[in-house]
């Protein structure tokens, strides 16, 4: 069943205030060296505000690798976004994967630090798209 209108805008409301909380999320992680976590929660960050822009636009994915297919089959390949936001969100994706379920890897600081602006930047274009 399709949603209406009202539906629609609440899910991208929720979607987009998830994304921001895992983004403060991430910076609490980070400021007390817990770099697994940051990553972690930055994929979310990039994720939710994707799923929020999707979900805008009627496109439902079902999967987080379709998410982040759709964005860059309606967003990336039409240049609504940057070659580099769909590489972001591809790498936010592999960082947290990586990070939750690989033997012997930690993320350090200098892994994850430079991330955080970048996603910081990727919501923020983002909800600038969705309010245009």
């Amino acid at each position: 069943m399709p949603l209406t209108d009202e539906e629609r805008k609440a899910i991208v409301e929720y979607r987009l205030e998830k994304s921001c909380d895992a983004l403060v999320e991430a910076k609490d992680c980070a400021s007390m060296g817990h770099w697994n976590l940051a990553a972690n929660r930055l994929y979310y960050a990039a994720y939710y505000a994707s799923s929020a822009l999707l979900i805008s636009a009627g496109y439902a994915a079902k999967t987080h690798d379709g998410t982040i297919g759709m964005i860059g089959q309606h967003y990336v390949r039409t240049g609504i976004l940057a070659n580099e936001d769909g590489s972001l969100l591809a790498r936010l994706q592999n960082m947290r994967h990586t990070g939750d379920y690989d033997d012997f890897l930690d993320w350090t600081q200098e892994d994850v630090d430079p991330y955080i602006p970048k996603t910081e930047a990727f919501i923020k274009k983002i909800q600038d798209i969705i309010c245009a």
